[in-house]
């Protein structure tokens, strides 16, 4: 079996894609960014990711994003598939970032659509394939519109994944769930497809996705993780009932841009202190109060903890 087969195996399930936890002089938290790893493998997260979105990945300098990506290496110390984040919104950095994560020993890379710039179609396609050409490891590609402003077309992709042998799937953050199954159908259906969209999660394990990148695994790891458990298992009732339990939590943790309410959210739970770095900011004290609300019904909040 050749490694990109394997891997195709191998990242299955809930890719956590976990929050950078800063101190009050926001510095980072390594300390509670470890601790999170190892709360996620032991509440049966599948892999783990970070600088995704939910990283803040934008608010952190490259040098940063180096050390998130090392200081998770060692923690997770091969327990499940470490796939960082490695995208920007310039070229040079993207390849800097996913050959660094080749070398400090990543599973593979997720690399985003480049925000901002609105490349065409075919500059995509030059942009992924150079960054796949640059290292011998898997790559995902991350696809979220609403974030970027592009929509990478399923022809583009489709071309990627022919041409590059190590672009073995694709995280989409798309609404559109016309272009989402139409990925597997030209990509081919043993082409990875997660879902970023908290609410398709379970619908695109029912047309053969691979998994789900879900900020709600931050909350709730064991029942985002078990969300795949008992599709994989064949248990589609329990996967059903867990896809309708989430969606108040799912619904509140993004009506503020994400990781706002999330890291709030994390804050009550005391699972991390809740700051992010300017020009991202908690969300106003009547959202916080709403997560506050809802959480109540998912987890048991500590006393004493304040969000603000």
């Amino acid at each position: 079996m050749s490694r990109f087969a394997e891997a195709k195996q191998k990242f299955r399930g809930s890719i956590a894609p976990i929050v950078t936890p800063f101190n009050e002089d926001n510095s980072i938290d390594f300390k509670s960014f470890e601790n999170l790893i190892n709360w996620h493998i032991e509440n049966g997260t599948h892999g783990i990711s970070v600088t995704g979105t939910t990283g803040e990945p934008s608010s952190l300098t490259v040098e940063e994003r180096v050390q998130v990506m090392e200081a998770a290496v060692k923690t997770i110390n091969g327990r499940v598939p470490f796939i960082p984040g490695t995208g920007s919104t310039n070229h040079e950095e993207t390849l800097y970032l996913t050959k660094k994560a080749q070398e400090i020993g990543a599973d593979g890379a997720m690399v985003i659509v480049p925000y901002y710039n609105k490349p065409s179609q075919h500059a995509l396609y030059k942009h992924f394939k150079a960054v796949a050409d640059s290292v011998d490891i898997p790559i995902i590609i991350y696809n979220i519109p609403g974030r970027t402003a592009t929509n990478l077309q399923v022809g583009t992709l489709a071309k990627l994944s022919k041409d590059c042998p190590n672009i073995i799937g694709v995280k989409e953050s798309n609404k559109d769930f016309e272009h989402i199954n139409r990925v597997l159908h030209e990509c081919g259906r043993d082409f990875l497809l997660y879902s970023g969209i908290e609410l398709l999660c379970f619908p695109m394990l029912a047309i053969g996705g691979a998994g789900h990148i879900s900020a709600t695994a931050n909350i709730v790891p064991d029942k985002v993780a078990e969300i795949y458990d008992a599709w994989n298992e064949g248990d589609v009732q329990r996967a059903q009932d867990l896809h309708f339990e989430l969606m108040e939590l799912n619904d509140v943790l993004f009506k503020d841009t994400n990781p706002a309410p999330l890291k709030a959210a994390m804050g009550m739970m005391g699972t991390i202190k809740p700051i992010l770095r300017l020009p991202m900011d908690l969300p106003t004290q009547e959202l916080q109060d709403e997560v506050r609300e809802v959480l109540n019904k998912y987890v048991e909040l500590p006393d004493g903890v304040v969000s603000k």
